[in-house]
């Protein structure tokens, strides 16, 4: 457990770094190429990153696993082979939605408004190539758990981005058009990306090893399918939602502008917050899935079990953690971000889809890992159609809340059926009933400090201020029930940190021997 906490810990500073890099580079694209060209250019990126989901979604995902799999039976012909068995599908399927592309040209001049959007497209479309090679290779990093080598490959990717953006921008070879500017450095960033990657896999001793068995290919595809089918289906869920909330308000009485600015808030500035705990809970699945698969090797279920329980419940907390501070503070983080009370106000009412979230996020990532990779899509599929139902027929009712109503209800009803498939699975009870409940209880006292504070510093305090103070006693205090109701235990910690100290006393030791045995034997 310690050592999956510290992966953990490896891949959220990592991913904080990296997303940190990328907010603030939106930002100065933004300022730098104007509203025009970024317009220009996310209408031609949204298109290249659903052909982008197509590549790498599911085969990084099947090689990981693979990878765990082959390194603990130690078969290292098999894992090259498999490894460049899925580079040869991965790079294959980019070239044919390349050709694709080039087919369906005509419809594509229809449906952008903009000819300069064509443009760009075909200026990503070597990035799909060079990413679907990066993202397989990467699955391999993943698998053999260099959970560093596989960061800092994504953070290098950022920062190249960044600096060749800035190089045609503002150097020797300036580039006046902004729109291509962001699309060249995309593409150059990803081909460099790939490159090191290749050389990273080459320098550890990685070999190509092509195979002429098809049944190879056939089983990377048909275990990459279900996952990949899962998030093409959420990247086409995100169209068809932009569609039919404007469409559904105006039909309940709305003007086509309030509609769009309740939708513009809604998703703009709303949505997001709730995504941010996935960042940990999805660093957390990025270090369960080789885990996992090497315990599904040995067939040691006692492990799969503990690890499965102990991830569930750190997600919990980790949801629930953040619940109280957008309840209590949603208003004010609206104001202070966006200067917008609205989107503070939504955020509040939109809090407590953050536990179902958190919950579908982890719950799907261990079916996947378990082998359960189709069972995973149906439960999600099934979640998609309430959103879409909640969406088409609540609006008049309950207006833009009906779009909240309806992401509660996707993942709420994917991680039930996912809970009870791992408990089928497992065939064990995952015993979490008294620590949601627990967990649940919590909730309403935290957000209920944080508002007191919050509102009360709000009078004579800048909003900064208010909000840190504030959430920070909202979460202490969350915290604090914990230990008190004795669902974290200081004695974990403390036997955790002496450990840790041993630990560290026992190398330091080995390390001294190791100096004097070297220094007799030079001597001698």
């Amino acid at each position: 457990m310690k050592s999956l906490f510290k992966t953990v810990f490896i891949i959220v500073i990592f991913s904080a770094i990296t997303r940190v890099i990328g907010f603030l580079f939106r930002i100065y694209m933004s300022r730098t190429i104007g509203a025009e060209s970024l317009g220009q250019y996310q209408v031609s990126f949204s298109v290249f990153m659903v052909l982008l989901t197509v590549v790498s979604s599911g085969l990084p995902f099947i090689v990981s696993k693979l990878t765990a799999k082959y390194r603990t039976t130690r078969d290292k012909k098999s894992e090259q082979k498999m490894v460049t068995a899925s580079l040869v599908i991965a790079v294959v399927l980019s070239i044919v939605l390349c050709g694709l592309v080039f087919a369906f040209m005509p419809v594509l001049k229809l449906v952008f408004a903009d000819d300069k959007c064509i443009t760009l497209l075909l200026i990503l479309l070597p990035a799909l190539v060079f990413s679907s090679a990066y993202s397989t290779i990467r699955g391999n990093i993943w698998g053999q758990n260099k959970y560093f080598s596989l960061c800092a490959t994504e953070l290098f990717e950022q920062i190249v981005r960044v600096f060749l953006f800035m190089i045609l921008i503002t150097g020797t070879f300036k580039m006046q058009d902004g729109a291509t500017i962001s699309a060249v450095s995309m593409t150059g960033a990803c081909l460099l990306s790939s490159i090191m990657v290749i050389i990273l896999y080459l320098a550890k001793g990685g070999k190509f090893k092509f195979s002429k068995d098809k049944a190879l290919y056939k089983d990377i595809i048909k275990q990459s399918a279900p996952i990949t089918g899962v998030r093409i289906t959420g990247s086409l869920v995100q169209p068809l939602i932009a569609l039919i909330v404007p469409l559904r308000l105006v039909a309940a009485g709305y003007t086509s502008a309030q509609a769009l600015s309740l939708y513009g808030v809604a998703m703009g500035m709303s949505i997001p917050f709730l995504f941010i705990p996935s960042t940990i809970i999805g660093s957390l699945s990025t270090a369960l899935v080789p885990d996992l698969s090497s315990a599904v090797v040995k067939n040691d279920t006692e492990y799969i079990k503990k690890r499965v329980v102990s991830a569930i419940k750190f997600t919990i907390f980790i949801s629930a953690l953040f619940v109280p501070l957008y309840m209590g503070a949603g208003e004010t983080i609206g104001i202070f971000f966006f200067d917008n009370a609205l989107s503070g106000i939504l955020l509040a009412q939109a809090a407590w889809v953050v536990l179902p979230l958190g919950l579908t996020n982890i719950t799907s990532s261990l079916l996947n890992s378990l082998g359960y990779e189709v069972k995973s899509m149906v439960n999600y599929i099934v979640g998609a159609v309430i959103l879409l139902v909640s969406i088409w027929f609540l609006p008049k009712a309950i207006g833009i809340n009906a779009l909240i109503f309806g992401f509660g209800g996707l993942f709420l009803t994917t991680c039930v059926f996912n809970l009870k498939m791992l408990k089928k699975i497992l065939g064990i009870k995952l015993n979490i009933s008294k620590f949601l409940i627990f967990t649940l209880a919590f909730i309403v006292p935290s957000a209920s400090i944080t508002s007191l504070v919050c509102n009360l510093l709000n009078n004579f305090m800048p909003k900064f201020f208010s909000l840190a103070i504030s959430c920070t006693l909202g979460c202490l205090f969350f915290v604090l029930l914990y230990f008190v109701f004795n669902l974290i235990q200081f004695k974990t910690i403390t036997c955790w940190i002496e450990q840790k100290i041993k630990h560290r006393k026992v190398k330091k030791l080995k390390r001294k021997k190791r100096k004097r045995i070297a220094f007799f034997v030079h001597k001698s």
